[in-house]
């Protein structure tokens, strides 16, 4: 490949990049939603979160079985815990992830 096709590969990429994240925006920023559309939009995030943590929590990676004894999940409780206490990002990771090096120290 030479440089002119590597720049309209650059484009390309770009184009289908950010053309189906700007479309929504341009086309509804003039536009109000109606409030039950918010309140379900307001939920994604929530839901993407839930099913990218629940399989490294609940479940056996080997054979996809549901399994509480897990160590990230049984860091995720106190971590959880000291995060709706302190409503702290920064220090609730920083937490988490000690509970989770104290736990590679002692359990296994």
């Amino acid at each position: 490949m030479n440089f002119s096709d590597y720049l309209i590969l650059f484009g390309g990429m770009g184009l289908v990049t950010y053309l189906p994240r700007w479309l929504p925006l341009f086309y509804l920023a003039q536009r109000k939603l109606p409030q039950w559309l918010i309140d379900w939009l307001s939920m994604i995030p929530v839901a993407i979160l839930c099913s990218l943590l629940a399989p490294i929590l609940f479940t056996d990676q080997s054979n996809r079985t549901l399994y509480l004894g897990k160590t990230e999940f049984l860091v995720a409780i106190p971590t959880l815990l000291f995060a709706l206490k302190t409503k702290s990002l920064g220090t609730t990771v920083l937490v988490g992830m000690g509970l989770y090096w104290l736990s590679d120290l002692f359990l296994q």
